[in-house]
């Protein structure tokens, strides 16, 4: 049995970051892979920042990148790993396990709070 039931052991602080939840989620919805500049474009983030992003991700064997060569400039495409989907998927039920938990904290201090002014 958990001693910490608000610990959330599985939220992974590689993804708990607004730039690499938003980099991942794209790269969830879009198996194939993506380029760096429709992913930029799709996070809404600067060149800079999504390169850092990528690099942690790329570190923890999250996303693969990949340089295509082809008759213009080369691109290169992002994709998710499959343990980096996994373990994604993963922090996304634990934040889910989050928002339940705050959920049924609140309709349980809200129904108190109704008890409490009908009995008044």
């Amino acid at each position: 049995m958990n001693q910490a039931p608000f610990a959330y052991e599985g939220l992974e602080r590689i993804f708990h970051e607004r730039g690499r939840l938003a980099v991942c989620t794209c790269l969830v919805a879009n198996p194939a892979g993506m380029s760096f500049t429709a992913l930029q474009e799709a996070c809404a983030l600067t060149d800079g920042n999504l390169n850092r992003h990528l690099h942690a991700l790329a570190e923890t064997a999250i996303v693969t990148l990949e340089r295509k060569r082809g008759s213009g400039r080369p691109t290169t495409i992002v994709r998710i790993t499959e343990s980096g989907r996994e373990r994604f998927l993963a922090y996304v039920d634990e934040l889910e396990a989050v928002v339940r938990a705050v959920h049924a904290s609140d309709e349980r201090t809200s129904g108190a709070g109704l008890r409490l002014a009908a009995q008044s």
